[in-house]
């Protein structure tokens, strides 16, 4: 019997709704202590960690967190020396689930926009936005897939998540978050 997780995004954007730059490298502008730090707990916490082969190539595993890798490389769900790799054409979310993270609990789920966009069809159960306010990422890489005209936070409220107020991570930074839930949350 698979035991209940809980799905939980987590990202930081820019003005006009970018998680990374053209290139879909992070820019520097993007990158904020407070930020890195809340996120960090978060995953410090989580059962599993779900991302994709860039994510998973460019950020490294010193802490030896449990990684479940979406990439097209595996047919379906397969577990390597690294982590286990997920490709949803060939095995649904459940049974990924059932593999690497049977014993329930917290899935971070940190993106890249492709992994956001399966994981809105999936279901959060929270998404931690965080926004770097004054920041512009020109060409950059919006935060949903398709998301040309619509906010995430329009994205996210179509999708059945509400917010919570808006705090600071970081008031000098104008680094803001916003907790957004479920409704059966």
């Amino acid at each position: 019997m698979i035991k209940p997780v809980f799905i939980d995004g987590y990202a930081i954007i820019s003005d006009n709704h970018c998680i990374a730059d053209a290139d879909g490298n992070m820019p520097e502008a993007l990158r904020n202590d407070a930020d890195w730090d809340y996120f960090q707990a978060a995953l410090d916490d989580a059962a599993l960690t779900v991302l994709g082969r860039k994510g998973h190539e460019a950020n490294g595993n010193p802490k030896k967190r449990k990684r479940l890798i979406v990439s097209r490389s595996v047919s379906g769900i397969e577990q390597k020396s690294d982590s286990w790799w997920w490709n949803p054409a060939g095995c649904s979310w459940r049974e990924a689930q059932e593999h690497a993270a049977p014993q329930g609990g917290r899935i971070a789920v940190p993106g890249g926009r492709d992994i956001f966009g399966l994981f809105l069809e999936i279901g959060y159960s929270t998404f931690h936005l965080a926004r770097a306010k004054g920041v512009h990422v020109p060409g950059g890489t919006m935060m949903f897939p398709g998301a040309v005209d619509q906010s995430p936070e329009a994205i996210l409220a179509a999708h059945g998540l509400a917010p919570g107020g808006e705090r600071w991570l970081d008031e000098p930074a104008n680094v803001s978050l916003t907790v957004w839930q479920a409704s059966a949350n």
